[in-house]
This record gives C-alpha cells, sequence and structure tokens, in this order.
C-alpha cells in the first residue's frame, strides 16, 4: 500500500501547471501513465492483473482521478506507447516539468509496477536506469528509490 504522505505530495503534480490536452487529460498525466505501461510491458508485452491493478491504483491516488478517469488515462497511454518506440518523449516531458524530488518519485512508481510480482526481471532494472538518467535522477538516487519501494512492500531490501 502506498503511503498517505507519498500520495500527498504526488496529488501536488496537479499544480505543477501543465498543457492541457483534448477531452482535459494532463500532458504530464500521459507521460507518467505511459512510462508505467512501459514498465509493466517490458518483460513479456503484456501485463497481468496484479500489474494493471497497480498502475490504476498508482493512476487514481497520485492524480486524484476516478476509475473511470483513470481507465481513460491508461487507455491514452497505451495507444501514445504503441504508437511511441522511444521514451525520449515522455521523459523531456518529465524532465521539463518535474523538480527532482517529484523526478525520483516518478522512479518510485515505475519501481513499484517493476516489483508488482516481487520478482526484478533484468530487462525492468535496464529500463528503470534508462529511464532515469533521461530525467537526471543518478544511480544512487534510483538505488535509494528502489530500497524506499522495497520497504514499502515489505520485500528485502539489497544492502
Amino acid at each position: 500500500m502506498l503511503g498517505k504522505a507519498m500520495i500527498d505530495r504526488l496529488k501536488r503534480w496537479l499544480t505543477d501547471g501543465g498543457k492541457e490536452l483534448p477531452q482535459g487529460r494532463n500532458e504530464l498525466q500521459l507521460a507518467v501513465a505511459a512510462l508505467l505501461l512501459e514498465t509493466a510491458l517490458t518483460v513479456d508485452g503484456e501485463f497481468d492483473t496484479r500489474e494493471r491493478q497497480i498502475i490504476r491504483q498508482l493512476i487514481e491516488e497520485h492524480f486524484d482521478l476516478t476509475a473511470a478517469d483513470a481507465a481513460q488515462l491508461v487507455e491514452a497511454a497505451a495507444r501514445e506507447v504503441q504508437g511511441s518506440s522511444q521514451l525520449f518523449g515522455f521523459t523531456s516531458t518529465i524532465n521539463s516539468r518535474l523538480s527532482r524530488e517529484r523526478k525520483t518519485e516518478v522512479i518510485e512508481m515505475l519501481w513499484e509496477v517493476a516489483y508488482a510480482d516481487h520478482v526484478l526481471d533484468p530487462l525492468e532494472d535496464s529500463l528503470l536506469r534508462r529511464v532515469a538518467g533521461l530525467i537526471d535522477i543518478s544511480d544512487r538516487e534510483r538505488g535509494e528509490a528502489k530500497q524506499r519501494v522495497l520497504r514499502r512492500l515489505g520485500l528485502q531490501p539489497v544492502a
């Protein structure tokens, strides 16, 4: 479960502004949702029930959306992911709109999706390393974010 403090911090994203997309969809929300889907799809090209549940929960809670709005955002993100073979567009939006602290929170969200099955695949780890580099999060910060997520999920943090 996500901590209330983290949820409150992420809800503040809505005040970061951002260009509104058709149907009121925020470009930043779409970029984050697309990266969450990319993480879920990295290993097998599909996302299982647990990954789907985590993504919807993250989107609903972090963006203060209804279940229906979250489902629409996931559908829009899926179209974006299918239409793009590069992470740059998504990470560029995040990099230009968020503070370092909030970019680290995005990395935490991605770790939560990667650990949905409680196992980290090397392809997921590689994706997280690339995304972190593209949004200017150091290996140390990425590792610290991973450790926080592992503790939150009750998994054994790596020393």
